[in-house]
């Protein structure tokens, strides 16, 4: 694993993804997890691989491939918008996307090239150009994406809920051949029309709620 990925899939790297909680908060107060935290957080996980991270790291590969190629990275928005219906979770990939962006022109200002002071690309968009510009290859931005969002999960599970932060970790490592076939799956994608429209509508749904409420500990 290239170390650039490791410090991608950082939780800590300064990009607010710790604002985050990948729609888990409302999902509990919707009832998830209410009689089996254990089985119901893995589906959850699962369920997000499944459908919202696989446009997401499918978006952000073929973002790569744009920027390697010279091709416009608008047009790989473009498609990712589509693919997005809920503006609630676009909101969050655009304030994510603008603290990578921030976090790039500090560290590879060559991939933030693409984008003005005022432009607010989402984070799989700007997370495709940090890895043509870095070397990363398109397998291990896959892992990236992928393993962040069980780490976003299961990291705000911790802090809203009752759990043994050692039964955290063994549910990620039960997560890892998931993250893994993903990687198989989209690797190889190049074009904004392999980009996959495999939405969740109640996790949409669950986005669309907390994003509307005042009493929440994390944004979305």
């Amino acid at each position: 694993m290239n170390a650039l990925a490791l410090l991608l899939a950082d939780a800590r790297l300064p990009a607010a993804g710790h604002t985050q909680s990948a729609q888990l908060e409302p999902a509990l107060a919707a009832g998830l997890a209410a009689t089996d935290p254990a089985a119901d957080l893995a589906a959850y996980c699962r369920t997000r691989l499944a459908t919202v991270v696989r446009t997401e790291a499918a978006t952000a590969v073929v973002a790569r491939h744009h920027a390697l190629t010279g091709r416009p990275l608008a047009e790989v928005e473009t498609a990712w918008a589509a693919r997005t219906p809920s503006d609630a979770m676009r909101a969050t990939a655009r304030l994510l996307g603008r603290g990578l962006l921030r976090l790039a022109r500090r560290t590879w200002p060559a991939a933030a090239r693409h984008w003005t002071s005022v432009d607010r690309p989402p984070r799989a968009v700007v997370l495709g150009a940090v890895a043509a510009e870095t070397g990363l290859a398109a397998r291990e931005l896959v892992t990236v994406v992928a393993y962040d969002d069980v780490q976003t999960v299961l990291g705000a599970a911790l802090k809203l809920l009752p759990l043994d932060p050692a039964d955290a970790t063994a549910w990620c490592v039960g997560l890892l051949p998931d993250v893994d076939r993903l990687a198989d799956v989209l690797s190889t994608l190049t074009a904004t029309t392999d980009i996959p429209a495999t939405g969740s509508p109640q996790i949409e749904a669950w986005a669309q709620a907390h994003a509307l409420t005042t009493r929440r500990l994390f944004s979305a």
